[in-house]
């Protein structure tokens, strides 16, 4: 491979046919100030936020939102999706069905390819990468790349001041989409890559912190800063200074992005993103990236991790569809402590055993179930419309006994039909917690756990969102499923505006 700014494959077809088509964002539940992490530790922080993960909430969760999102915003059906790239630190599975699970909550289909990239913040940028490649080889038409961290940084390091969570998504095609101009509204143009065998933050086998770089001067002047320049430079003088109009560029401490742009000249747009979120890992540079295509121009971006950093220029011939107002749908969030915060991410957890599952995530009904619960599923009767849910329950309708049914994915919206606030529950599951029964849109009925923070204004008739979880962590295993999130602003009874709900994931747990 000839990398370049005008990059060409080994059999000289050219890489620059590839389309940007739309762009999805998402973001946790929680707000942690700067200013309460320094606080807690006796030191001085600045007026910046940082994203924090709820306790059901995971990289997975995000990289979900985040997709569901981008495909919305392109209008392109999961079926249609050829392979699905994944990019983040930390799956959830350290070796397991981590993509799988994706690609199956999102409903593409069973042989949609794509890959899995982790192991450092630098696995979004590989994950763009390797879906640029296989469009440009041909061997995929639609393509989703997603990039998304949930990183846990160690108690009374500096990394807690600026490590956040977050998450991205871009659907890219090999071929020009339908639109009323001449051709695609962006298109990936030119990338390099550089790397240096140094340690810079790292996390061993068996821990759960991501451990701060040892000195960060050192860092800055002789790993970040040469390496950042040194990408920028192998684009070739398109890349450098007006070639570029912004940069978008990741940055493990709030300054090292804005040093790193005033020396390619151009202004620093991943820098909103950043107070609002914090350091997103994987999904910094490209996350970072998402307002500034909403403008015509060059956007430069670079991604760094483990010693690596790829830039990437993207070429923007009007909005991409999903980046005007990324930023508004990454707003929000529940304001949490310190403590609040660190109980979120399991560094400070109570005395008490959880209440163990009867049935092992591994057991066969899991495997039976899981494309159920994952996709979302439910069985519709061909002869009276009931959909009896979950399929695997209901082998026969529940409304005329038939037996003659298709499988289909449920609605995602609904109101409220009834619910119960159980004020008392066993560890992992936290009180109080709505248990509400949901008349979805397309006419399912299903019982779903709210949200805590739903708990004292839930009312029936409330539209409510079903989204991706993390219920609890068993024999060391990730349970996800589907919980009802209140859509925020819209009274019992009311009607919920277009697109409430879509990408940000401020409104609760």
């Amino acid at each position: 491979m000839v990398e370049g700014p005008f990059v060409v494959s080994a059999d000289g077809a050219s890489l620059e046919s590839v389309a940007v088509v739309a762009v999805g964002v998402a973001a946790p539940a929680l707000r942690l100030a700067a200013r309460d992490v320094a606080g807690a530790w006796g030191a001085g922080g600045g007026k910046h936020t940082v994203a924090v993960c709820d306790a059901d909430e995971d990289a997975l969760t995000l990289a979900c939102a985040a997709a569901l999102d981008a495909l919305a915003q392109a209008g392109v059906d999961a079926t249609d999706v050829s392979g699905l790239w994944w990019g983040t630190s930390r799956p959830p599975f350290a070796e397991g069905p981590s993509h799988s699970f994706l690609a199956t909550a999102l409903g593409l289909d069973a042989s949609t390819g794509g890959g899995l990239s982790a192991g450092s913040p630098h696995a979004g940028m590989e994950a763009l990468i390797g879906a640029w490649d296989a469009l440009a080889a041909g061997h995929a038409r639609i393509a989703l790349v997603v990039a998304s961290d949930g990183l846990v940084p160690g108690l009374g390091t500096a990394g807690e001041v600026t490590t956040g969570a977050g998450a991205v998504a871009l659907v890219l095609s090999a071929a020009t989409p339908p639109t009323d101009g001449s051709g695609p509204a962006a298109r990936l143009r030119a990338r390099a890559t550089r790397h240096m065998a140094v340690v810079d933050r790292y996390r061993g086998d068996g821990q759960e912190a991501t451990g701060d770089v040892y000195d960060g001067r050192l860092f800055r002047e002789q790993i970040f800063l040469p390496l950042v320049a040194a990408v920028a430079d192998g684009l070739g003088d398109e890349g450098a200074g007006p070639g570029a109009r912004a940069w978008s560029i990741g940055d493990i401490d709030g300054k090292l992005a804005g040093a790193a742009a005033r020396a390619l000249g151009a202004p620093l747009a991943s820098a909103p993103v950043h107070a609002e979120l914090g350091d997103t890992g994987a999904a910094s540079a490209l996350l970072g990236a998402v307002p500034a295509l909403a403008e015509a121009g060059v956007v430069g971006i670079v991604g760094y991790g483990g010693g690596r950093a790829t830039a990437v220029l993207v070429d923007v011939e009007r909005p991409v569809a999903g980046a005007a107002g990324a930023l508004d749908r990454l707003h929000g969030g529940r304001a949490v402590t310190y403590v609040e915060a660190a109980k979120a991410r399991g560094q400070l957890v109570p005395m008490v055993d959880p209440i163990p599952m009867g049935v092992p995530p591994a057991s066969a009904a899991f495997v039976r179930g899981s494309v159920e619960m994952l996709s979302l599923e439910g069985a519709r009767c061909r002869f009276c419309g009931t959909i009896s849910t979950p399929p695997s329950i209901h082998p026969h309708c529940v409304g005329c006994g038939g037996a003659d049914t298709d499988t289909v994915r449920l609605a995602r919206r609904g109101r409220v039909e009834t619910f119960v606030v159980n004020q008392t529950m066993p560890p992992p599951f936290q009180a109080p917690l709505p248990l509400i029964v949901i008349d979805l849109d397309d006419g399912a009925r299903v019982m779903l756990q709210g949200s805590p923070v739903d708990a004292d204004t839930i009312e029936i008739g409330d539209v409510v969102e079903l989204r991706l979880r993390r219920y609890a962590v068993e024999r060391h295993i990730p349970v996800y499923g589907y919980k009802a999130l209140r859509v925020p602003g819209v009274a019992a009874g009311g009607r919920a505006g277009a697109g409430v709900g879509t990408g940000a994931e401020g409104s609760g747990r």
